[in-house]
């Protein structure tokens, strides 16, 4: 979504979004977002790989678990053009909640997903998880620029920035609670029952986590620098063209700067707890064999 330069001016009527009101909304939809996408790196090493492609190699089922933990950075920029596109045509509130529902829907039917285990869902369970990967990264893709401008849009006129910061910890916050939820049902739970539903878990938990979303989203009204540019009939026929017609450099130096992040970020955490959790796995095997010899 391309950002309007309209903010609350000083002398201007006191927004209707109270300020506690767009923090939160701000930051519990990314917290979401974000805890959903960590929720499937962090099974794509620990369990998709038996559960999902269990007629391969231990290589090619981790590989072919990364490779669909891949396409949501493929869907990422189609959901930033769809979302942006209608955000900036319709508003951002909907589009907000749209993103939000497709998270939710998609991260909770992951955790109900048949495994490739079961008889008659060997093509159809990892089939499946490739297209809720998919609309992972589309939701995620309109979630994180929306947020931003969520908050920034309601901001006053000196406090962008500091607003600006709030959807930015939902990165954060949601790898946390991923994690320690994951940890929590790892040790609660034996090897086998963990495997057999244990995983499940986390991405049925992500309900209650949108419907707490959802419900203060759904109390806010349109920011006040859209509401302004509806009323001035500035609303861009095309807002794609626009961006890339007046703002390319930023958008293309941002691109690389987020692809270098990101790229940092997965190598140390989904790759990490690959070679962690593998090497651990060798080390016991070798320490139990020397020991039987």
């Amino acid at each position: 979504m391309s950002s309007t330069q309209t903010t609350a001016e000083p002398g201007s009527p006191k927004a209707v979004n109270s300020r506690g009101r767009v923090i939160v909304a701000s930051l519990i939809g990314t917290t979401v977002e974000f805890y959903d996408f960590y929720v499937y790196a962090t099974a794509a090493v620990l369990v998709f790989p038996s559960l999902f492609f269990p007629n391969q190699n231990e290589t090619t089922q981790l590989l072919s678990s990364f490779a669909v933990f891949g396409v949501a950075f493929v869907a990422r920029p189609l959901g930033s053009i769809v979302f942006g596109h209608f955000g900036d045509k319709f508003g951002r509130k909907g589009t907000l909640v749209a993103s939000l529902l497709t998270m939710g829907i998609a991260t909770f039917l992951i955790g109900c997903l048949p495994t490739a285990l079961v008889p008659g869902w060997q093509f159809w369970a990892p089939a499946l998880l490739v297209v809720m990967r998919f609309a992972q990264g589309l939701a995620l893709g309109g979630e994180w620029s929306g947020a931003a401008l969520l908050a920034t849009e309601n901001a006053p006129a000196n406090k962008r920035a500091i607003y600006g910061t709030f959807p930015q910890l939902g990165a954060p916050i949601g790898f946390i609670i991923a994690n320690v939820i994951f940890l929590v049902a790892s040790y609660a739970l034996s090897p086998a029952d963990f495997l057999a539903w244990g995983w499940r878990v986390p991405f049925l938990l992500s309900a209650v986590m949108v419907i707490i979303g959802l419900y203060v989203r759904l109390k806010l009204i349109e920011t006040p620098a859209f509401t302004k540019v509806l009323e001035s009939n500035e609303v861009a026929k095309l807002p794609l063209a626009r961006v890339f017609k007046t703002s390319w450099r930023p958008l293309i130096l941002g691109t690389f700067i987020m692809l270098a992040t990101y790229v940092l970020f997965y190598l140390m955490t989904t790759f990490t707890l690959t070679y962690g959790t593998r090497a651990s796995s060798l080390d016991a095997a070798k320490a139990a064999a020397e020991k039987a010899g």
